[in-house]
């Protein structure tokens, strides 16, 4: 699973590099991604996650555990 948010499901996107001719060129729209520790206290543990910028705000504002199990029925995270 690379360039992939384990929690939004954030992945790189394909567009067009346009110059002041018009030309396109393909490039490549890369997600904010960092691979982070976070404390899982229901277990105890570290639980390490490559998230994008947006999922380490959505952890911060839900909670660890409750983001967790949203990502995992929506099939992008397997920690449990």
């Amino acid at each position: 699973m690379a360039r992939v948010c384990q929690v939004t499901g954030k992945k790189r996107l394909i567009g067009n590099n346009v110059s002041h001719s018009k030309r396109r060129t393909k490039r490549e729209f890369a997600p904010n991604l960092r691979t982070k520790r976070f404390w899982l206290e229901e277990e105890q543990r570290f639980v390490t996650l490559k998230v994008s910028a947006a999922g380490i705000r959505t952890i911060n504002k839900n909670g660890l555990s409750a983001t967790l199990k949203k990502a995992q029925a929506n099939g992008l995270v397997k920690i449990f």
